[in-house]
């Protein structure tokens, strides 16, 4: 029996075995191998991630940067327009305002004239000065006015 070659069904089932052994090994090789590229796309796509976050992160603050900008422009000509606005407002209210005096001027002084006129009315300006008295008096009647001009000098005692 040493000497006995072995039958040819055991050279078979041994290349079966050899055949299985190496469709094994491929199957891991394979596996192996598809670790290592799963692993490295992972890698790539996390690296990917991590700067799609970092430039969308940028990009949020040029773009609140930016908003920011515009808000405080838009507040610059609201509060200019608002400004104006109120300028515009004082100056139309003080436009009336000035009409309604000038009104008022007109209807006093057409009053007070028709007061004097039925009336009569007495106006004085007077001055002093150290050694006289200027006085001067204007009455008004309905018949026409009577100015009078005086100046009295005063007594000085020594």
């Amino acid at each position: 029996m040493q000497g006995e070659k072995q039958p040819e069904d055991a050279n078979v089932a041994t290349k079966g075995d050899e055949n299985q052994r190496a469709m094994s090994t491929l199957k891991i090789q394979a596996w192996w191998r598809g670790t290592l590229v799963r692993r490295a796309l992972l890698h790539a796509a996390l690296r990917a991630w991590v700067i799609q976050c970092w430039w969308r992160a940028i990009v949020a603050k040029l773009l609140e940067k930016r908003r920011n900008v515009i808000l405080k422009t838009f507040l610059k000509e609201e509060q200019a327009a608002v400004r104006l606005q109120s300028c515009v407002r004082m100056w139309r209210a003080r436009q009336h305002y000035l009409q309604v005096l000038s009104a008022v001027r007109v209807i006093q002084a057409f009053w007070r004239a028709h007061t004097c006129m039925s009336r009569g009315c007495i106006r004085g300006y007077y001055r002093v000065t150290t050694k006289e008295l200027h006085l001067e008096l204007e009455i008004l009647l309905g018949s026409g006015p009577c100015v009078m001009k005086e100046c009295i000098p005063l007594p000085i005692k020594q």
